[in-house]
């Protein structure tokens, strides 16, 4: 019952408590996810918080909110949730979300949350059966979301090793050269030849050429100004691309874009050039425009599709750029630069075949995209409805299941 809510303030349900300084936490290995600011960033060894709770930036000028469902460390970057009465850590973590976290500033040179402010939010909470229960109803939505972003993982690993295999180990033609069994399909594995040959770049397969991304791949320099965009038409920033990661999954509207874009496709491949060394490519799940600080890259043949994705989001290739771009402070790479990267060429006949192989994982990895983004947009429409108790969240509970479950 509605009635049975209580006004009180965050202050009476939780501490926030400081994370503590962690070194070389990005590298090392551990069981434990570590949180800052802005959400992982690495793992440990221990837990500093032994049960699931909400994360909530302190210092920066965005600061983010996450919850780990499971124990988890956090850096002295971060605040973590420690319930003072019975409450669900989840349920706390959704009832945060419509919180204006970034506007409790302390004052401070660099903006960060202040406990006092924090403490003085009003909250209305439910007895603690109807706290688990929309904890279930959106966690059910956010669990779902995150098995995308896993499977996504898994696909993007999968077409990564295949083409790790064919192009830059060469395991089919050493396999070949070593009299091994077979690992591919006979129409498959006659396109590889038996032997490797000297080059420029060292050994690479004999019949291949040494050449240069641009031979098989140009940019896409279609400028757009902003009164020739529709406001509903999907955006794109560097702030919307992840890093090492070709799962695309964010962007915006360009109703309120100010300036000059380029346009994309769907399927092309965006390379962030500003900061190359942050790693951000990802695959167009859509088309839309970009900001001028990606570059828009098409391959000349639909066959190359695969092999050109392959090497621009490859390290080796993010290393390269990075290495040629200019500017101190905002370092940039170019198109021109970028097109000069050398590699062995296959035949189009087996950069066909690679792109046919690959290109299954990318339509499910695209497909995630897209539901990921409806489960979220049902779940921030059930959000405020079921955390300020308005409406009928057990109607809700029945049409929440019968998405996720089809």
């Amino acid at each position: 019952m509605r009635s049975e809510w209580r006004k009180v303030t965050l202050g009476d349900l939780a501490t926030l408590e400081y994370g503590k300084s962690l070194r070389e936490y990005r590298d090392s290995a551990g069981p434990y996810r570590v949180y800052g600011t802005n959400g992982p960033v690495g793992w440990h060894s221990e837990p500093l918080c032994p049960y699931p709770s909400a994360i909530v930036g302190r210092k920066g000028a965005y600061r983010g909110l996450h919850y780990s469902p499971e124990p988890f460390f956090v850096i002295d970057t971060a605040f973590y949730l420690k319930p003072e009465i019975e409450i669900d850590t989840r349920w706390a973590y959704y009832q945060l979300l419509t919180q204006d976290i970034n506007g409790l500033d302390s004052g401070s040179a660099i903006p960060s949350t202040s406990r006092e402010d924090f403490y003085a939010l009003p909250v209305s909470i439910p007895p603690l059966p109807e706290q688990q229960a929309i904890a279930r109803i959106l966690g059910a939505l956010d669990d779902k979301i995150e098995l995308n972003r896993r499977m996504n993982q898994t696909l993007e690993a999968m077409a990564r090793a295949v083409f790790q295999d064919w192009f830059v180990d060469f395991g089919p033609v050493r396999a070949k050269l070593e009299g091994r069994e077979p690992h591919l399909t006979p129409e498959l594995w006659a396109l590889f030849p038996d032997r490797l040959a000297d080059s420029d770049l060292g050994e690479v397969p004999e019949g291949w050429e040494v050449g240069e991304v641009g031979d098989v791949t140009s940019q896409r320099r279609e400028s757009a100004a902003p009164a020739q965009i529709e406001p509903d038409t999907p955006y794109i920033g560097l702030e919307h691309i992840p890093r090492k990661c070709i799962a695309l999954s964010g962007w915006s509207n360009a109703e309120d874009l100010a300036s000059g874009k380029f346009r994309f496709e769907k399927g092309d491949i965006l390379f962030g050039k500003l900061r190359p060394y942050f790693h951000k490519v990802g695959i167009a799940p859509l088309d839309g425009v970009c900001s001028t600080d990606i570059v828009v890259v098409s391959p000349k043949s639909k066959d190359w599709s695969g092999f050109v994705l392959g090497h621009l989001s490859s390290t080796e290739f993010v290393d390269y750029t990075d290495a040629g771009s200019t500017g101190t402070r905002m370092p940039r790479t170019n198109w021109t630069d970028m097109g000069k990267f050398k590699a062995p060429i296959p035949a189009q006949e087996l950069a066909k075949a690679f792109t046919q192989q690959v290109e299954p994982l990318i339509g499910k990895l695209v497909s995630a995209i897209h539901e990921s983004r409806a489960l979220a947009a049902q779940r921030d429409a059930l959000l405020p409805r079921l955390v300020s108790g308005e409406g009928s969240w057990d109607s809700e509970n029945c049409n929440v299941h019968r998405v996720i479950n089809g």
